[in-house]
């Protein structure tokens, strides 16, 4: 069946709308977690990763079922993929907890795309293009950039981070950001050999689920300390962890993925600005600078840059129109699949 031009204006604007809204959940996530100051980072992470994890195996079991040949011949990558979810929530936690909100939250997602490129080159064999060393100048300035800002702040002010539990939190960010690039590699592999997004994505996130069990077990007894904890908990599982999810890939059924991923931009932002409106974090006019490089840094990653004519750009009767490739897009194509297929 022959697809139309382009979709319809309403449902570009519904679709953008969705992805904005799944952006702004996603920025929630370090805020909330303030709220829960009892709930130490591994716990609030496992409770997320976790509890939202097995939740999408949950509703992805029928389709694991029917796959599962195809999933044991492919065990190696689901297992690295599992272990990364496991691994992701307790650095991304742990490194806001250390590094501020806004620092944590902007290094982790300036680097996924960095690491995704890396981690491309090195099991795919895909040339680093000069677009993406663009993109790597620009990530690594704004992080040091934050890393400075914060580092000026570590002695001003009651309660303030030392330089070195800034450091660490920073360097917690960057492994938050390599995990969380592995696991959408291994996602994006899965389903590229033949499996399902919904049952790549269940089977991955559900075994990364069960994997931070243990963790939940261990440090998870404050969060049923008090009702506030427990909501904060149940809200990090099924608002940004699995409803965010699924509005995104209700985007990208109305937009291209170079569309979305643009406006899921909004999220370091949203997560900056929610550090220091409601958390009270202080963050000076150098640190605004390096959130405002690492954004460009994704922008730079993401936007297509095609200057193909209509004519020559045009697909052939009956097939897709298909977005710009960029070095993001394994990350973000794993957001999608969390919710089709």
């Amino acid at each position: 069946m022959t697809r139309s031009a382009g979709p319809a204006v309403g449902s570009v604007g519904t679709g953008s709308l969705c992805v904005l809204v799944a952006s702004v959940l996603w920025g929630t996530t370090g805020t909330a977690a303030t709220f829960a100051p009892a709930v130490g980072p591994l716990a609030i992470g496992a409770a997320a990763m976790g509890l939202g994890g097995l939740l999408q195996a949950l509703v992805a079991a029928p389709r694991i079922a029917r796959e599962m040949s195809a999933l044991r011949a492919r065990r190696e990558v689901v297992v690295l993929g599992a272990l990364a979810v496991g691994a992701y929530p307790l650095a991304f936690y742990t490194s806001m907890h250390l590094a501020g909100v806004a620092a944590g939250t902007v290094v982790s997602i300036g680097s996924a795309p960095l690491a995704s490129a890396l981690i491309e080159r090195v099991m795919d064999k895909r040339r680093l293009t000069r677009r993406w060393m663009t993109g790597a100048a620009l990530g690594l300035s704004g992080t040091v950039l934050l890393c400075m800002a914060e580092a000026a702040q570590a002695h001003s002010g009651p309660g303030a981070r030392s330089v070195r539990t800034t450091v660490f939190g920073v360097a917690l960010g960057l492994v938050a950001g390599f995990t969380y690039a592995l696991y959408s590699w291994a996602a994006h592999r899965l389903i590229s050999r033949g499996v399902t997004s919904g049952a790549a994505m269940g089977a991955v996130f559900g075994l990364g689920g069960l994997l931070l069990l243990p963790v939940l077990s261990a440090t998870g007894a404050p969060l049923l300390g008090s009702w506030s904890n427990a909501a904060v908990g149940t809200y990090m599982a099924l608002v940004p962890m699995f409803t965010g999810y699924v509005l995104f890939g209700w985007g990208l059924a109305h937009v291209p993925a170079s569309t979305a991923t643009t406006l899921s931009l909004l999220e370091p932002a949203v997560a900056a600005v929610l550090a220091v409106v409601v958390v009270g974090e202080r963050l000076p006019l150098l640190g605004w600078t390096g959130i405002a490089l690492v954004v460009g840094c994704l922008a730079v990653l993401t936007v297509p840059t095609g200057t193909a004519s209509p004519t020559s750009a045009a697909p052939p009767s009956g097939t897709a129109p298909r977005a710009p490739v960029s070095a993001a897009e394994p990350g973000e194509r794993a957001r999608a699949d969390a919710s089709t297929g």
